[in-house]
């Protein structure tokens, strides 16, 4: 027999708005720990100087993670000009420094070759395997890990403002796995003054942004019944992929895995879906030529 899972089978979405000073991964166990739920992950680590969108999700939500990491994100962050540093942020030790700073207008102009399809190469100080082993892990110990570029999608990046000549304020929305620490560290480089993060905010992430009503402000003192108030359903995460409605009388076939027909959809042949029943999630997966075709299940307590 199967050894019960201690703790409550909750599914949902907590938005948090990190601050500075603490890991995601903290943030995550101590809501998992505050809700006693079973199950919980994450999208998109911040690193622990960063601030902003955390998606944590509970339960079956997890299933549906890759849809949220997978997903564009904003960010607004600051650039220091003038060093260049270990991390490619303030909190790393500086190796090299210049005494140029660029003008706005040279700022605007390297901006394009960021943006688009463009290769990155991820900071030393960073959470990318080589050898088995985390980057980061290799730079501590005092090894230059070799890392490869990766491909990245820039959407946005765009100069908000320059507040004086060390500083300059940009917004930057991008795909999966990109480093705004790159960013800020290449620009530098492009610019000939060196460069790094001196402050770092993510503001969204897929369909979730910090202006949400019921995102949850950290701190230490968090209450349990303050994040069950904030608990989103788990078709909040799903809704920038496209739903097949799906028959009642069909819940029992798709709970099985089968292929059910759908009765309505926006979804186009061969796009990644999800499926509910009576508007509630039920499974993800493709659809074709009018059915849905599970590849994921969500086992929720409402099916019994």
């Amino acid at each position: 027999m199967a050894r019960r899972k201690k703790g409550r089978a909750l599914t949902g979405w907590l938005i948090v708005d990190k601050p500075a000073g603490v890991t995601s991964s903290a943030v995550v166990n101590k809501a998992r720990w505050l809700l006693q739920a079973q199950k919980a992950g994450h999208a998109g680590t911040l690193d622990p100087a960063a601030t902003g969108l955390l998606v944590i999700a509970f339960g079956e939500a997890t299933k549906a993670l890759p849809y949220i990491t997978d997903a564009l994100k904003a960010y607004d962050f600051t650039v220091r000009w003038g060093a260049a540093t270990t991390t490619d942020d303030a909190e790393g030790e500086v190796i090299a420094t210049s005494p140029d700073r660029p003008t706005e207008e040279q700022i605007n102009a390297a901006l394009p070759g960021f943006r688009g399809d463009i290769t990155q190469t991820p900071p030393a100080f960073s959470a990318v395997k080589v050898d088995g082993q985390r980057a980061y892990d290799l730079a501590r110990g005092g090894e230059t890990p070799e890392l490869q570029a990766r491909p990245l999608y820039v959407d946005e990046l765009t100069l908000d403002a320059t507040p004086d000549a060390d500083h300059a304020q940009l917004h930057m929305v991008c795909g999966k796995g990109g480093y705004v620490r790159a960013i800020a560290r290449d620009l530098g480089e492009v610019l000939g003054c060196k460069g790094h993060v001196a402050s770092l905010r993510r503001i969204w992430s897929g369909p979730f942004a910090l202006d949400d009503a019921k995102t949850v402000q950290w701190h230490d003192d968090i209450a349990a019944e303050t994040l069950e108030a904030a608990l989103q359903p788990l078709e909040a995460g799903l809704a920038q992929v496209a739903e097949c409605r799906v028959a009642p009388g069909d819940a029992g076939a798709l709970s099985n895995g089968n292929p059910v027909t759908v009765t309505h959809t926006t979804a186009e042949n061969g796009d990644p879906a999800w499926a509910s029943v009576s508007g509630a999630g039920r499974a993800l997966g493709t659809y074709k030529f009018g059915h849905f075709h599970p590849a994921r299940v969500f086992v929720l307590p409402e099916q019994g």
